[in-house]
């Protein structure tokens, strides 16, 4: 089953522009990222959520059920589910079949390790999922040193199985950095190969991710070479809305062009605390709980959703020619590079971000208010190779000593 295109019409009938509603907020959230758990079977260098280890008071299975019914009501379209690996709680399929049984959609993202044959021919059976699986390399090579060793092959075993048991619309999931820009006709055809949809994603400073961003991030040619790829490839890549600070460039990207946080999105995390933005879990940022009132009363109430929804001034940006484009960037980008809200994107196509990041004294960003990172060794956890670093032009290049090819892999 496909659930409905993530871009929103940006016209209706009335000639008004969606986007001029949306900036002011909706009764309900389009769609909403749910955390089910912390815990994951991975370490991936960049997770936004630094998520490793359970938190032990995530909400229960019936919390759980009593939030979708909240869903429910509101006529929440469809909740992303993510984590950690949501797949890991025992009673993620309950969940699952419970929100499909009263009309919320379920998309949700997972590394693939436990998409068996089994699985995946339930998940084809059942109506008002899409599943994303997660893959940051078209090689292994460029994959498992962010994701963890074997994780390449995990996700492609993943999306063969669900295209063998008739899913039609999976989505290949990619974040977008600097070591796999130069593949991104690669990852088309991947996606091609497993009927599969592409959808990139932005690399963003947040979580594990602040610690790598320096060295991941796109650079401004590849920026460039990003943009000039989405605009040729149109409607046949989705992307989340990650790339509106690169309508500065010209012609917008297809999609909301607007950061959502507290308007359009939020985010629910494994404990029930309600986040502006998915990619901006810090107390900066936090709206409220729903054990304390329910998800609506956050929603419609929190003091935080209604500064984010009230007019804002865009700062500096707004004598910028390219202002109405992008807006201003993305909220977290800025947040986590220790940039001010109203100025420019970190990566503001324009270059005017460059002064003030050089500003930023060392130490004085905002770290992550929580850290689920595991404390030991992790099986597949990122290989102990250097970030940037090529495979070696031939076998007898390779260095005899520091292989990870030991490494086991998950069952």
């Amino acid at each position: 089953m496909t659930l409905a295109p993530e871009r929103p019409a940006t016209t209706p009938a009335t000639g008004t522009r969606l986007v001029d509603h949306f900036e002011h907020g909706l009764d309900a959230p389009i769609c909403l990222t749910w955390e089910l758990t912390y815990a994951c079977n991975l370490a991936c260098v960049h997770c936004l959520s630094s998520s490793g280890r359970r938190d032990p008071d995530e909400l229960t299975t019936q919390e759980c059920f009593d939030l979708i019914d909240e869903f429910e009501a509101m006529k929440v379209f469809y909740v992303n589910i993510g984590g950690g690996e949501p797949t890991v709680r025992p009673d993620f399929w309950e969940i699952v079949d419970y929100a499909v049984a009263h009309h919320v959609g379920v998309k949700f993202s997972t590394n693939g390790f436990r998409i068996t044959p089994e699985k995946a021919a339930r998940l084809a059976a059942t109506d008002y999922v899409d599943v994303q699986v997660s893959l940051d390399g078209a090689t292994a090579e460029v994959n498992d040193p962010i994701r963890g060793a074997g994780t390449y092959d995990a996700a492609l075993r993943a999306l063969a199985n669900l295209r063998d048991a008739g899913m039609t619309d999976t989505k290949l999931s990619v974040v977008c950095t600097r070591e796999n820009i130069p593949q991104l006709d690669r990852f088309k055809e991947i996606a091609d190969e497993y009927g599969a949809t592409l959808r990139l994603t932005r690399l963003r400073p947040a979580g594990r991710g602040a610690d790598v961003w320096q060295d991941l991030h796109p650079l401004p040619e590849q920026q460039r070479e990003l943009y000039d790829w989405l605009v040729a490839h149109g409607d046949g890549v989705l992307t989340g809305d990650s790339f509106f600070h690169l309508a500065a460039y010209g012609d917008a990207l297809p999609g909301l062009n607007l950061c959502g946080a507290g308007r359009v999105v939020c985010l629910v995390d494994p404990v029930g605390e309600v986040y502006a933005c998915p990619f901006a879990i810090h107390d900066r940022f936090k709206a409220g709980s729903v054990r304390d009132a329910g998800f609506a009363a956050v929603w419609r109430d929190a003091p935080l959703f209604a500064d984010l929804r009230s007019p804002q001034t865009g700062g500096a940006c707004t004598r910028c020619s390219a202002y109405d484009a992008c807006r201003g960037g993305c909220m977290a980008a800025k947040f986590f590079t220790g940039l001010p809200l109203d100025g420019p994107d970190p990566e503001c196509v324009k270059g005017n971000a460059a002064d003030a990041l050089a500003a930023v004294e060392a130490g004085t960003r905002p770290s992550p208010s929580q850290d689920h990172s595991h404390r030991g060794t992790v099986r597949n956890a990122p290989v102990p190779v250097s970030i940037g670093r090529r495979p070696p032009a031939s076998p007898c290049d390779e260095s005899p000593v520091g292989s990870s090819r030991d490494v086991p892999a998950l069952p």
